[in-house]
C-alpha cells in the first residue's frame, strides 16, 4: 500500500511538472509574441514619421515654388509655409510615439488641407497675371514698334544734323612757316638759321565751303620751339578744364569762299631744332599742324 502511494505521489508531481513546464513555454511564446508586436508597432511608428517627415519637406517645397510667383498672396503663403516648417521642427525632436504621431498627422492634414486652398487661389491669381501679362505684352509690342519708327526718325535726324554740322567744318590747308631776315631796306630774306631769323611767316588756305555759315572765325595759332617753349604773346586761353597757350589769334570774315590767311610772327634770339605749328578753332578743336626745322 506505501508503494502504491508513493507511486501515486510521483505521478501527481510530474503532472504538475508538465504543466509548469507547459505554462513556462506558454508565457515564453507570449512574451515572444508581445515584443515581436511590440518590435513591429516600433518600426511602423518609425517608418510613419520618415514618410510624414517626408510628406512636409515635400509641401513646404512647393510652398517655395508658389512663393516664387510672387503674387498676392505671398505674405499668406508664407505664413503658412512657416506653419508647416514649425510642425516639421517638432516632428524631428519628437520621440515618435503613437500619441504625438496621431497627433502631427492631424495637424499635417489640417495644414495640407489649407496649403491645397491657398495653392490653387495662388494659381488662379497666376494664371490671370499671364493673361494680363500677354495683353500687355501685346500692347507694349504696338507702343515698341512705334518707339522703333520714332527712334528711327530721331537717328535719321540725328544723323543728317551730324551729316551737315561735318559738312559745314572748314578745312584748314597747306599750313606753312618760312623763317625770314629782316633787313634794314625792309627786304625779306628767306633764311635757315635760327640766329639770323627775326620773322616768322606762317601762312595756310581756309577751303571752299558753300554749306558752312558765314560769319568770323577765329583761330589760335600756336608755335612751339625746340626746347617745347611757346612762341608770341603765350596767352592762355581755357576750353572746359583745359588751357591752351597760343602764339597769336587770327580772326578772318568767311563768306563761302577760299581765304588764304597770312600772319607774321616776331621772334628773337631763337634756338636751332625741330619747331612745331599748330592752329585751333573756337572750340579748341586742332584742325592743322605742320613743322620746320632751323639749323
Amino acid at each position: 500500500m506505501a508503494l502504491n502511494h508513493s507511486n501515486s505521489n510521483n505521478s501527481g508531481l510530474k503532472a504538475i511538472i508538465v504543466v509548469l513546464i507547459l505554462l513556462l513555454l506558454g508565457s515564453l511564446a507570449y512574451i515572444y509574441k508581445i515584443k515581436n508586436e511590440s518590435t513591429e508597432i516600433q518600426t511602423n511608428l518609425v517608418s510613419e514619421k520618415a514618410k510624414l517627415q517626408a510628406d512636409l519637406e515635400a509641401k513646404i517645397a512647393e510652398y517655395e515654388k508658389a512663393i516664387a510667383d510672387n503674387t498676392a498672396l505671398k505674405s499668406e503663403l508664407e505664413a503658412e509655409q512657416a506653419k508647416m516648417v514649425d510642425l516639421l521642427e517638432k516632428l524631428k525632436k519628437s520621440k515618435g510615439d503613437a500619441t504625438s504621431m496621431a497627433k502631427f498627422k492631424l495637424q499635417y492634414f489640417q495644414l495640407k488641407k489649407d496649403m491645397d486652398n491657398l495653392v490653387a487661389e495662388n494659381n488662379t491669381l497666376k494664371e490671370k497675371n499671364i493673361r494680363l501679362t500677354k495683353n500687355l505684352d501685346s500692347t507694349n509690342v504696338v507702343l515698341t514698334d512705334a518707339k522703333i519708327k520714332i527712334d528711327t526718325l530721331n537717328n535719321q535726324k540725328t544723323s543728317l544734323v551730324k551729316t551737315v554740322e561735318k559738312g559745314q567744318k572748314l578745312s584748314i590747308l597747306n599750313l606753312q612757316t618760312i623763317a625770314v631776315k629782316q633787313k634794314s631796306s625792309g627786304k625779306q630774306v628767306n633764311t635757315d638759321k635760327a640766329s639770323r631769323a627775326d620773322l616768322l611767316k606762317i601762312s595756310f588756305t581756309i577751303a571752299e565751303n558753300q554749306i558752312a555759315k558765314k560769319g568770323d572765325r577765329i583761330y589760335y595759332i600756336q608755335v612751339i620751339d625746340s626746347k617745347n617753349n611757346v612762341l608770341g604773346e603765350k596767352k592762355n586761353e581755357a576750353f572746359g578744364s583745359n588751357y591752351l597757350s597760343y602764339s597769336f589769334t587770327k580772326t578772318i570774315q568767311y563768306e563761302n569762299k577760299t581765304v588764304i590767311v597770312q600772319e607774321d610772327l616776331p621772334v628773337k634770339n631763337i634756338f636751332g631744332g625741330s619747331y612745331f605749328v599748330n592752329v585751333f578753332d573756337k572750340d579748341g578743336n586742332l584742325v592743322a599742324k605742320s613743322n620746320f626745322s632751323l639749323r
